[in-house]
């Protein structure tokens, strides 16, 4: 059963403000519930916060969570998901401010400014026009899912671009919004509790050497992390490293089928390939980042990627592509090395030159290799970047700003 949303106590901050997201702990699966999670915990001691998101009851005082309906002939996804948002704007009237997260909530943001007359601020983790492989995911539904984020975009108070390179992509993708009301707040990271890890447990439950090298990939199943990119890359790595896949869900069976037969085919020609499949627990996260030589982010569209942040925080070299906001978080020749790539312009972001770029990551990776000491020199510069230039509760003060802006406005 939920938990009721508790009164603001005497003396606390008036504003209320409802959080609205699909993901929330303990259903998390990618960087957006990362960021909802972390943010809320830091927007407690600064407003009256109410959370709204989607799956199984929350025991967490003011949080509550919404089931999908359930629809008549197999209806889209995405019809599912607007049902739950008409729940969770209904569940918003008394709120000073409404805050969504990614398209599976905009809508309830959209919805619950125009019932309740309240501002709406949006957090952008992506853009759905510049990740038009998810038709193959969502069939029609992308085609809802591009309207209901445009709409509520357009017409939000404010909107919070997560890096630079997310709010220039905002601004051109959707030329209609006014870019003063655009806001950068980078995504933060804990570094009291993502920090290296020494302990072996999780490697040998998988199957991986801690004495060998280890280059890491962490991420979705989906063309936006540029795993096949990476997977074609692995031919040209050192042999005397493993390449450690630690794999979430694919999001459709073709990249699933794709990405298999990439791994088999590496395999018959090198062995130390490890494919972990599903999220790994934050445990044994830790010790997988610490314990890598290099992590390795092949993104082909990554607005900023806080898995970047969470190998630095481990103290491990980065090595990632520059693009999106990758280069506000991994500074290169410091923390790691960025690879350049030539983007096609049809919103794939896939690289003009696939040999090219796949060559160019193998060389960044096996430089790193190479120099295990300048690794180790990055590895704890980027531990120090993170603890100085990424913190959440910075992230929520200017949050929190933005709230009293928009209210005030």
């Amino acid at each position: 059963m939920n938990s009721p949303a508790p009164r603001t106590p005497p003396g606390a901050p008036a504003l209320r403000v409802d959080l609205l997201t699909k993901e929330y702990p303990p259903e998390i699966y990618g960087g957006a519930g990362v960021h909802v999670a972390e943010l809320g915990r830091e927007l407690r001691a600064l407003v009256d916060l109410r959370v709204h998101c989607f799956g199984e009851p929350r025991t967490e005082p003011g949080v509550t969570a919404y089931r999908e309906p359930v629809l008549a002939g197999g209806a889209n996804a995405a019809l599912r998901t607007l049902g739950v948002n008409v729940e969770m704007a209904a569940r918003c009237e008394g709120a000073d401010v409404v805050h969504s997260h990614t398209w599976y909530a905009n809508a309830a943001g959209h919805l619950a400014k125009t019932v309740h007359g309240v501002p709406h601020v949006v957090t952008m983790h992506s853009l759905e026009p510049l990740r038009p492989w998810k038709a193959e995911q969502l069939g029609g539904g992308y085609a809802l899912s591009s309207m209901v984020e445009r709409t509520a975009v357009e017409a939000a108070d404010a909107v919070v671009a997560v890096s630079h390179g997310m709010r220039d992509d905002i601004l051109r993708v959707y030329p209609d919004v006014d870019p003063a009301r655009v806001h950068v707040v980078h995504n933060g990271i804990d570094t009291t509790v993502q920090r290296p890890d020494h302990r072996v447990a999780a490697l040998e439950r998988y199957g991986v050497d801690p004495t060998r090298p280890i280059v890491l990939f962490v991420g979705r199943v989906t063309r936006q992390k540029g795993l096949p990119q990476l997977l074609r890359a692995a031919f040209e790595l050192d042999p005397a490293a493993q390449l450690v896949l630690c794999c979430g869900q694919p999001d459709t069976p073709e990249i699933a089928a794709e990405t298999a037969a990439l791994v088999e085919e590496l395999r018959r020609v090198r062995g130390g390939v490890v494919r972990v499949d599903g999220m790994l627990d934050p445990e044994s996260l830790r010790q997988f980042l610490t314990h890598a030589s290099v992590f390795v982010c092949p993104s082909l569209y990554e607005p900023m990627g806080i898995v970047n942040l969470e190998a630095m925080a481990c103290g491990t070299a980065v090595v990632a592509t520059a693009t999106g906001g990758i280069p506000e978080v991994v500074a290169d020749g410091e923390t790691g090395l960025l690879v350049p790539i030539e983007q096609q312009r049809d919103g794939t972001g896939a690289p003009l030159d696939e040999k090219r770029f796949a060559s160019d990551l193998a060389a960044a990776v096996n430089e790193l290799l190479a120099d295990p000491a300048r690794a180790a020199a990055m590895g704890a510069a980027g531990r120090t970047r993170a603890e100085e230039r990424f913190g959440w509760q910075e992230a929520a003060r200017r949050v929190h700003a933005l709230y009293q802006e928009v209210c005030e406005a």
